[in-house]
């Protein structure tokens, strides 16, 4: 087999090991059916078993309450950016108040404003989105029909070490990127939202948490797509599912539960990752510049740049030759992005550490 290198993509990102090789031994075949997953009926007993096994597992590492709907749709995160106002915010006479601490955030906020009103509850544009807000900084409407946050920016690595307080306002989370990767107060949130492809399984799939008393908010105008009410008294097969991504969904789960231990220990495990390439920022004597402030770097997207950007080039090319790939920044932030989710081995982070200790003495 030819040699794998250690992707540090955004997204779509690298996958596990071991979930990738069960699936390719079930890619065919799957166990007992005679044909691949990506060929059965949505409606046959063998997928529905996927999907119920898929959505039990999850609620259990998550532990979902009984109150919540577990929804497997299409779309990514984008169309989410437009479902939650619509099913949420049209129609109610109220506001929805967002939250901005990058780019995924000012584009949910974008899509809401052509549902109704809405409110900034803080900006970070400022500061170039390098940080998080204090909870004395959030200006809150306390009638306001949600609150909406960007619980881990992959463009600017910013993450929120804990939830924001809204009251009773419900909270609604894009939880893509850093979803799987810690423990989740679930009763916290009004909604929770993950496109798969950070941190779940593949490109396809996105999973939506949301409380059984939101789903009254569903207009019965809505097109049936476009309901979270509809897809949720369908069982998430309103239409056809995004069957196989559903079904390796389903193994990250088990990989997660199986394999690490469960969540409190796929977040020991994602901290000393993210830490140690922390460390190589932070003793480089400015060679090396993070963008996220200390206390609200992401565990999941390592963002920094170097001092002399004309090194940038010679860094992504001898890394690339090193086999390390997609390293490059977003062009917003400039510089560099390690993407170091659950999937990243511990030696894919070592070896991009060494990769720039020794790049900055060769430079330095």
């Amino acid at each position: 087999m030819e040699k794998r290198v250690y992707n540090f993509s955004a997204g779509p990102a690298v996958l596990p090991l071991p979930v990738l090789e069960k699936a390719q031994r079930e890619l065919v075949c799957y166990p007992g059916q005679g044909m691949s997953v990506m060929e059965m009926s949505h409606r046959s007993d063998a997928f529905i078993e996927i999907m119920t096994r898929t959505e039990r597992d999850l609620r259990a590492l998550l532990g979902v309450p009984d109150n919540y709907k577990v929804l497997f749709l299409q779309g990514g995160g984008r169309l989410q950016f437009s479902m939650v106002p619509m099913n949420l915010l049209r129609g109610t006479g109220k506001s929805a108040d967002y939250i901005l601490t990058g780019s995924w955030g000012k584009d949910a906020l974008k899509e809401a404003q052509r549902e109704g009103e809405t409110r900034v509850a803080w900006d970070g544009k400022e500061g170039n989105y390098h940080r998080v807000p204090s909870q004395a900084e959030l200006k809150l409407d306390p009638n306001a029909t949600y609150v909406h946050f960007t619980i881990n920016e992959t463009i600017q690595g910013v993450q929120f070490p804990r939830e924001p307080e809204t009251g009773n306002v419900p909270l609604v989370c894009d939880a893509s990127s850093e979803f799987l990767s810690r423990p989740v107060p679930i009763n916290k949130y009004g909604l929770i939202y993950a496109c798969a492809q950070k941190n779940a399984g593949p490109a396809g799939v996105t999973i939506v948490i949301v409380r059984e008393d939101l789903l009254a908010r569903s207009a019965e105008s809505l097109p049936g797509m476009l309901s979270y009410k509809v897809h949720a008294d369908a069982d998430s097969a309103f239409n056809t599912p995004p069957c196989y991504a559903l079904y390796v969904v389903g193994l990250v789960v088990e990989w997660l539960r199986d394999t690490i231990g469960g969540l409190d220990k796929m977040h020991q495990l994602n901290q000393k990752k993210a830490a140690r390439l922390y460390e190589v920022i932070d003793q480089s004597n400015g060679f090396y510049t993070g963008h996220a402030t200390n206390d609200c770097r992401s565990l999941m997207n390592v963002t920094f740049r170097m001092k002399n950007a004309e090194l940038d080039k010679p860094f992504n090319k001898e890394a690339e030759a090193a086999g390390l790939v997609t390293l490059k920044g977003h062009r917003s932030v400039g510089g560099f992005r390690a993407s170091i989710y659950n999937a990243m081995p511990p030696e894919g982070v070592e070896a991009l550490r060494e990769f720039m200790l020794d790049f900055a003495r060769k430079h330095g």
